[in-house]
């Protein structure tokens, strides 16, 4: 029998963190940029189209796609448009809930998305889950009950608008994981901000709206810097710590998204938002907990029968 000692987990680097939470400030400032230039009366499809158009025009920068030839390497086309697509989905339906509903609010359905990847992961991807972690999905779903209240007169249609960018994204998050494999990490990011761009385009004549003032035209020209800056930040914050290590930290997006609520908006989310959120993120975490308790458990019994088992739990 070996002697040799596991491999323990490692220490999430301060600068890991970070970045990762300046990736969720740019983030909720893209949420409240794309909501205030919406409820001023321009297209939120143009906007949507604005957005990628920039994230496009930065990833060509930031990745010298002028010499860069892995970014528009692929293997599956069709595949990566389509996951483009998905992300497109996100973003317009996420802006359209924005009209509605409060920052807050929409971020707490958005936090549904780990469970839901969770879910689904099985009979897509043949990643089932246990019992453990179908609990904790249910606590989550609770948690959503609680935040839109259907049948008190709380639901309407920001939050069908929310919960189909929440899916949207959740498809997204599926497809990136099943190309990783096969696609280069550039071109996974080129092609996601590319394909919402070529979609749109046809579209434009009837979609495009005029920014008033030169306010509005700084305002939507950022939105693709907040975008693509906070995508930057994530790849090089999973650069420096583990995955694990690091899952906890997106959900302090809320208290951002929340604080831009009231100082831009003058939102304040009621009891039953806060309680809602608050059982879904302790839902989310629950997950995060048992998946870094899974991973150790293969690092340090990788053929072990009880192994096996946990992974059933």
């Amino acid at each position: 029998m070996s002697n040799a000692s596991p491999r323990t987990e490692q220490a999430t680097p301060v600068a890991a963190i970070l970045l990762l939470l300046g990736s969720g400030l740019l983030f909720s400032f893209l949420d409240a940029s794309a909501k205030w230039l919406v409820l001023s009366g321009m297209s939120a499809p143009f906007v949507v189209w604005v957005r990628f158009a920039v994230h496009v025009v930065l990833v060509l920068i930031l990745f010298q796609g002028w010499r860069n030839r892995e970014m528009y390497r692929v293997r599956n086309l069709p595949l990566q448009l389509l996951r483009g697509i998905f992300l497109f989905g996100s973003t317009i339906f996420n802006f359209l809930a924005l009209l509605t509903l409060p920052l807050a609010d929409a971020m707490a359905i958005y936090f549904l998305a780990p469970m839901v990847i969770t879910a689904i992961a099985g009979p897509l991807l043949g990643e089932w889950a246990g019992w453990r972690r179908w609990a904790a999905i249910g606590v989550g779903f609770v948690g959503m009950l609680v935040v839109i209240r259907p049948g008190y007169g709380a639901f309407g249609i920001g939050h069908v608008y929310a919960l189909a960018s929440m899916v949207s994204y959740c498809l997204y998050v599926l497809m990136t994981r099943r190309m990783a494999a096969t696609e280069t990490s550039a071109s996974l990011i080129f092609y996601s901000a590319l394909a919402p761009v070529l979609f749109m385009s046809p579209a434009l004549p009837l979609a495009g709206s005029v920014p008033p003032d030169l306010l509005h035209w700084i305002v939507l020209i950022s939105l693709g810097f907040y975008g693509g800056l906070g995508h930057w930040l994530i790849i090089h914050a999973y650069k420096r710590a583990q995955v694990a290590g690091l899952a906890p930290y997106p959900y302090i997006q809320i208290i951002w998204a929340t604080l831009l609520g009231y100082l831009v908006f003058g939102d304040v989310p009621d009891l039953y938002t806060v309680i809602g959120a608050g059982i879904i993120v302790a839902s989310g975490l629950y997950i995060v907990h048992r998946e870094r308790e899974l991973r150790l458990a293969n690092v340090t019994e990788p053929n072990s029968e009880s192994s096996s088992l946990a992974k059933k739990l």
